[in-house]
């Protein structure tokens, strides 16, 4: 998958479509999602044009991936469902690639919780 500069993510770190903004740092932005799949639903996306994991792993400079990671949990405490938020779980899931469920090539995570969340497969 290659990354497209006009996909929904960058239009929106470019401010030509608007957010609901929950956090922001030099190199990530969180905001909630348009179409919630739980009672809590924000995404996570670096500022940095990465198609997914493989590529930001491999390509992202380290301060990038720290600071991403530390958004990471940043949300989860803003959103109250972490522990230190004395929340009770959450789950961040992001999909990889054509098998993997992929739609928009701007890696991004869907952090979910609020809830009571389920098993996170169910068997074929």
């Amino acid at each position: 998958m290659k990354y497209d500069t006009d996909n929904i993510f960058a239009k929106i770190l470019r401010g030509e479509i608007p957010c609901k903004k929950i956090y922001e740092s030099d190199h990530a932005l969180a905001f909630k999602d348009i179409n919630p799949q739980a009672k809590i639903h924000i995404l996570v996306i670096p500022k940095g044009p990465y198609v997914n994991m493989d590529d930001f792993s491999q390509n992202a400079k380290n301060e990038e991936i720290i600071d991403f990671i530390r958004a990471l949990g940043e949300v989860s405490k803003l959103a109250g469902v972490s522990e230190y938020a004395q929340g009770k779980g959450y789950r961040y899931i992001s999909n990889n690639g054509p098998d993997g469920g992929q739609e928009v090539p701007h890696l991004h995570f869907h952090m979910v919780g609020g809830e009571s969340l389920g098993r996170m497969l169910s068997k074929k």
